[in-house]
C-alpha cells in the first residue's frame, strides 16, 4: 500500500541515487490513486520543467496507472532543458512544448478537463521586474480565457500574507494580504486574474498558497544543513519558517484537482510544524559534529502560514521533519546532486 510505504520512508536511510530520490518523490499516496479513479477527461499541467513539476507529473502518471483511469496527460513546459523533457517521456509522460507568452504557441495546447498551473517567475525578480508581472499576472488571464471549460488549480504562495507574529501559528486563508515586495505583489496579482475570471466566466478554481517545498536537492533545510556543514553562518533574521516535504507537496497538489470552486478558493499548503531556523541549525550540528554558526537574531514576526486545518481534503504530510533533516545531512554528506537554487528563505524584505 502506497500510504504504509510512504510512512516507512521515516525508518530509512536516505535514498542513495537521484533516481531513487525521484522515485520516492512520485509515490501516489492510496487518496491521490483513488481520486484518479474518478477523474476522467483530460489533465493538463503547465509548467513542468520548473523544481516541482517533473515528480508531480510522474505521479500522476503513477496513479492514472494503479488506478487504471482512462484520465489522458500532458505536460507542458518550454523545455529549456531538454534533459527535463527525455526524463518526463521515459517515465511515459506525453509532453508539449509551448511558451505561454506567445499566442500562436497557447493555440497549439490541447484541449483539457482539469489544468494544473505551476507556471511562476521569482527568483531574479529585481532584476527581471517586467517578466515578472507577465508571467504572474498575464499568463493567468491566457490560461483562464484558453480553458474557460475546465477545472483550474493555480500555484501561488504564502508570500501574499507577508510578516505575521510568530506567536500567532501562522497565517490562515481569511488573514488579511500584506504582499510585501514585487514578487509577493505580483503573485497577489496572480490571484485577482483568477478571482475574477473565475467569476467572469465561471471557472470553478483552486489556488495553492505554497511556502516551503523542500527536497535533498534544493530547499530551505538543505540550504541551512549546508551552511552548517560549511562551516558558515546561518542568518536568524527570518527565524521560523515552515516547510513540506515535496513529494507530500506533490500529492497535496493533485488532490486538489476536486477541490476547484466558484468563486475561487484559496488552499494554504505546508507541513504542520514551525520550525525554528537556530533550533534546526543547532541539530544538524549535532548530528554532524558542527558548531552552527549564527548571524544575527530572531525578529517577532515571520513568514508563516497555517494549513492542518486542510489535511481532511489534501492529505497530511507522510515525512517527518526528523527525516526531512536527518536525509538533508545525509544527502549532503555523501555528494548529492544539487540544482544550485538557494531559497533565499531569510529574505524579510520580500526582494528576491
Amino acid at each position: 500500500m502506497s500510504n504504509q510505504e510512504l510512512q516507512a520512508l521515516n525508518h530509512q536511510d536516505v535514498p542513495q541515487s537521484t533516481e531513487a530520490l525521484e522515485q520516492i518523490l512520485s509515490i501516489p499516496t492510496d487518496e491521490v490513486i483513488e481520486m484518479f479513479g474518478r477523474l476522467t477527461g483530460h489533465l493538463v499541467m503547465l509548467g513542468v520543467g520548473g523544481k516541482m513539476g517533473p515528480t508531480m507529473a510522474r505521479m500522476a502518471q503513477r496513479a492514472i496507472q494503479e488506478s487504471g483511469s482512462g484520465l489522458q496527460l500532458t505536460a507542458v513546459s518550454r523545455f529549456s532543458n531538454p534533459e527535463t523533457r527525455a526524463k518526463l517521456e521515459a517515465w511515459g509522460v506525453r509532453t508539449h512544448a509551448s511558451d505561454l507568452l506567445e499566442p500562436s504557441s497557447v493555440n497549439d495546447l490541447p484541449e483539457a478537463s482539469h489544468v494544473l498551473n505551476l507556471s511562476g517567475f521569482k527568483f531574479g525578480v529585481a532584476d527581471n521586474l517586467g517578466l515578472t508581472w507577465a508571467t504572474n499576472c498575464e499568463i493567468p488571464a491566457v490560461i483562464c480565457r484558453k480553458y474557460s471549460s475546465s477545472q483550474i488549480v493555480a500555484f501561488s504562495t504564502g508570500n501574499v500574507y507577508g510578516m505575521v507574529d510568530v506567536k500567532s501559528g501562522g497565517s490562515s486563508e481569511e488573514a488579511e494580504l500584506k504582499p510585501d515586495g514585487e514578487y509577493a505583489m505580483a503573485a497577489l496579482g496572480r490571484e485577482r486574474m483568477y478571482e475574477y475570471y473565475a467569476q467572469a466566466l465561471g471557472i470553478p478554481v483552486a489556488i495553492l498558497r505554497l511556502n516551503y517545498a523542500t527536497e535533498l536537492r534544493y530547499g530551505v533545510l538543505i540550504d541551512i544543513a549546508a551552511k552548517v556543514l560549511a562551516g558558515e553562518r546561518v542568518s536568524l533574521e527570518m527565524g521560523y519558517l515552515n516547510a513540506v516535504w515535496l513529494g507530500d507537496a506533490n500529492a497535496m497538489a493533485l488532490r486538489c484537482l476536486e477541490l476547484a470552486e466558484i468563486p475561487a478558493r484559496a488552499i494554504n499548503m505546508t507541513g504542520p510544524d514551525i520550525i525554528s531556523v537556530r533550533k534546526m541549525a543547532e541539530h544538524v550540528g549535532q548530528l554532524t559534529g558542527k558548531e552552527a554558526l549564527f548571524d544575527g537574531g530572531e525578529l517577532p514576526t515571520a513568514l508563516l502560514s497555517h494549513a492542518a486545518h486542510n489535511y481532511p481534503q489534501i492529505g497530511a504530510p507522510h515525512l517527518t521533519l526528523e527525516t526531512m533533516i536527518r536525509w538533508s545531512v545525509e544527502w549532503l554528506q555523501q555528494g548529492g546532486q544539487s540544482l544550485g537554487k538557494p531559497t533565499k528563505f531569510q529574505v524579510t524584505d520580500g526582494k528576491f
